[in-house]
């Protein structure tokens, strides 16, 4: 089993990006492809899953992100390739707090999650989350990473971070940083 690779991202497709280590490429299937750069030298943390016809990895940016990821695929009826996208869209607070508050509507915002299957996860994990550590240099990473997925660069977005609100979701931190970039 592994816990992490470091490595150099190679490669980027819709669904998974191919990290270099040690002069071999694992494909490993990510929430944002776009989010990473090409030879970017990143620290993946991993879930490999083992199944009669397939062995595949699944990488997080956080280790609590892979721990969420391995609750949410404890649920009946979410697997891999269902819990892997609410990551792409949703920030690891915003699916906690819809679970702790049994907000159905927000899970079934993501794809492939229809009403009883957020009901499922909601009376599945509801309570049994815990803390979800989330410091501001997490959510500043996690904007960034987002307007990376969104083809933004460095020199667009270097000068605006700082004055977003760290306070606010994640939505509304993209939201509030596209304004400032629009201008």
């Amino acid at each position: 089993m592994y816990s992490y690779m470091i490595g150099k991202v190679t490669l980027q497709e819709s669904v998974y990006i191919t990290l270099e280590v040690n002069n071999i490429g694992y494909k490993i299937y990510v929430a944002n492809p776009y989010s990473y750069m090409i030879d970017e030298e990143v620290k993946v943390y991993l879930y490999q899953q083992i199944k009669e016809d397939e062995h595949s990895l699944f990488g997080f940016r956080s280790i609590d992100e892979r721990e969420l990821f391995l609750k949410l695929i404890s649920v009946k009826g979410v697997g891999p390739k269902i819990a892997l996208p609410m990551f792409a869209t949703g920030s690891i607070n915003g699916i906690v707090d819809a679970i702790e508050r049994e907000n159905v509507l927000y899970l079934t915002k993501f794809p492939k999650i229809g009403e009883r299957v957020a009901k499922q996860i909601i009376l599945d994990l509801k309570g049994k989350l815990g803390v979800v550590r989330a410091d501001i240099v997490d959510t500043k990473e996690e904007l960034i990473d987002v307007l990376k997925g969104l083809g933004y660069k460095e020199k667009d977005y270097k000068g605006i971070i700082n004055k977003i609100s760290s306070d606010k979701s994640i939505e509304e931190q993209v939201k509030d940083a596209l304004k400032l970039l629009l201008k």
